[in-house]
C-alpha cells in the first residue's frame, strides 16, 4: 500500500533540504516565498500549470508550464515569489543542495569532467534547454520525485535514499542537456565542415582528415556538405585554392611554384592544369597578360 503524499518540508539535513508545496486552498491570497540559501544549488520542479516566479532582488519574472524544471545556483541568499494563474493549485518540489556537498561529491580537483560540469552548474547553464525554454521533466524524473515524496522511513535510511535519488536526478539532467548539445552540434555539422575546410584548404587536405578531426563518417561529411552548399567538397576546395592563386599570381615577386605550394599543390604541373581549367589561361599567361 502506497504512502500518502507528504507536504511541507519532507527532508532536512545540513547539506540537503526538500520542500513539497501543495497549495490546496484556492482562495488563499498569500503568495509563498521560494527561498534559495547562500551557496546552494536549487532544483525546482513545477508540478502545476501556469506558475509565475518573480525574483525579489532583480524583479525578473518567469512563467513556467507544468512539468518544467530548473537547476539554479545561488551564491547568496535570495527570495522569489511564486503564484499561479486563475486560482489554480500551486504545486512544486524544491530540492536545495549545499555547494560544498556537490563539490565534495564531484571532487573537481581530481577529475576534469567533474570540474567542467561543476563550472557549468555555477554558471547556471542548466536553466534553459532551448533558448529561453526550461527543460521538461522526463518520466523517470517524475517517478523519482514521487518516490521521494512517498518515502516514509527516517534517519540514516532516509538520508541514503534521498542522496541516491538526488544523484540519479542530477545524472538524468546532465544526460538531457548532453543530448541537447549533441543535437545542436549535429544541426551545425555543415558549418563545422565548412569552417574546417576554410581554415585548412591551403594544405594537402583530404576527406579522411576531416573525418578524423571531426569524428564523423566520411560519407556523412560528403552528404551533409552537398546538402547545404550544392557542391562537392573537392570542388569547393579547388575553388578556394584557385581564387587564392588568382590573387597571388599578379605579384611577380612570388614564384609560381611557391604559389602552387601555398595553395595546397605538391606539384606545380597539377596546379597549372587546375588553374588553366578554371580560368582558361595558364598561370604564366595570366601573369604576363
Amino acid at each position: 500500500m502506497k504512502n500518502k503524499n507528504r507536504e511541507g518540508q519532507i527532508y532536512n539535513s545540513e547539506e540537503i533540504s526538500i520542500v513539497h508545496h501543495t497549495d490546496s486552498n484556492r482562495e488563499k491570497s498569500i503568495t509563498p516565498n521560494f527561498i534559495e540559501g547562500k551557496s546552494s544549488f536549487n532544483l525546482l520542479f513545477l508540478l502545476s500549470p501556469h506558475i509565475h516566479l518573480e525574483a525579489d532582488d532583480c524583479g525578473t519574472q518567469f512563467l513556467f508550464k507544468k512539468n518544467e524544471y530548473i537547476l539554479h545556483y545561488s551564491s547568496k541568499e535570495s527570495k522569489a515569489k511564486l503564484w499561479s494563474d486563475h486560482q489554480e493549485l500551486l504545486k512544486y518540489l524544491h530540492i536545495q543542495i549545499r555547494y560544498q556537498y556537490i563539490f565534495n561529491l564531484f571532487n573537481p580537483q581530481k577529475n576534469k569532467e567533474s570540474s567542467e560540469i561543476l563550472e557549468q552548474m555555477t554558471k547556471n547553464n542548466f536553466i534553459f534547454l532551448h533558448k529561453q525554454t526550461p527543460p521538461l521533466m522526463t518520466v523517470e524524473m517524475h517517478i523519482i520525485l514521487q518516490e521521494i515524496i512517498e518515502y516514509s522511513k527516517k534517519g540514516m535510511m532516509q538520508k541514503l535514499f534521498v542522496e541516491a535519488k538526488i544523484m540519479k536526478l542530477l545524472l538524468l539532467i546532465f544526460e538531457q542537456f548532453a543530448e541537447k548539445d549533441h543535437s545542436e552540434n549535429q544541426s551545425k555539422l555543415h558549418l563545422l565542415i565548412k569552417n574546417y575546410i576554410d581554415e585548412n584548404y591551403s594544405r594537402n587536405l583530404k576527406i579522411n582528415d576531416l573525418s578524423r578531426e571531426l569524428g564523423i563518417n566520411e560519407n556523412k561529411i560528403r552528404k551533409e556538405f552537398k546538402k547545404y552548399y550544392h557542391s562537392t567538397i573537392v570542388d569547393y576546395i579547388s575553388e578556394l585554392r584557385m581564387l587564392k592563386a588568382k590573387k597571388l599570381i599578379i605579384n611577380k615577386d612570388i614564384m609560381i611554384k611557391e604559389i602552387a605550394i601555398d595553395c595546397g599543390y605538391d606539384y606545380v604541373q597539377n596546379f597549372s592544369r587546375a588553374f588553366k581549367k578554371r580560368f582558361g589561361l595558364s598561370p604564366e599567361k595570366l601573369r604576363n597578360g
